[in-house]
């Protein structure tokens, strides 16, 4: 009877996996014109640089949760979702991660320096991300500062991880607006 105990005890507990997803833009730019833009790599604080989600437990404490874990590594998931965000605001299949075929020097560069990804569960996420945007040729490139604190929705990781990505949905709104500026009225 203890060994059938001992073993019961040692049943692992099952791990969630979670991902970013790409956010439907409240407003999007219609256009013809076919801009191309390539989202470069990301860095990312080290203390979330790890399969584990990583929460905010006091303003000194940070909880890693062994059993919520993300599906692949924020340093893939962030260019991915900021990259397919850029797509719909900007209304062109040509935005990628990848240097798409033809011409890439006519293509805009993103580069994403995340300085914080905090959350407080139940209550809020918390982006800040700088970011420039090097037009195609020689043109100067334009630099920005997006920080985002959006509140969850309900509890639970899922509602972090949704928190987080309408979060990076506004990081591309900047962007964007930097890639192509709004029309004067």
């Amino acid at each position: 009877m203890l060994v059938v105990a001992m073993l019961a005890g040692c049943a692992s507990q099952k791990s969630d996996f979670y991902t970013l997803s790409v956010e439907a833009p409240s407003d999007t730019t219609r256009s013809t014109e076919m801009i191309s833009v390539v989202v470069g790599a990301v860095t990312v604080p080290e203390l979330i640089d790890r399969p584990q989600i990583v929460i905010r437990g006091g303003a000194n404490q940070v909880d890693i949760d062994e059993f919520a874990r993300w599906a692949e590594p924020l340093k893939s998931q962030i260019p991915r979702v900021i990259a397919g965000d850029l797509a719909l605001v900007l209304n062109s299949p040509r935005v990628s991660v990848y240097p798409i075929a033809g011409d890439s020097a006519g293509a805009f560069r993103v580069r994403t320096d995340v300085e914080r990804f905090d959350a407080v569960p139940g209550e809020s996420v918390t982006v800040d991300v700088m970011w420039s945007v090097s037009p195609p040729g020689k043109g100067r490139p334009i630099s920005g500062r997006t920080t985002v604190r959006e509140p969850c929705t309900g509890p639970g990781y899922g509602a972090l991880v949704a928190a987080w990505s309408r979060a990076l949905a506004t990081v591309s709104r900047d962007i964007a607006s930097a890639i192509r500026p709004a029309p004067a009225l």
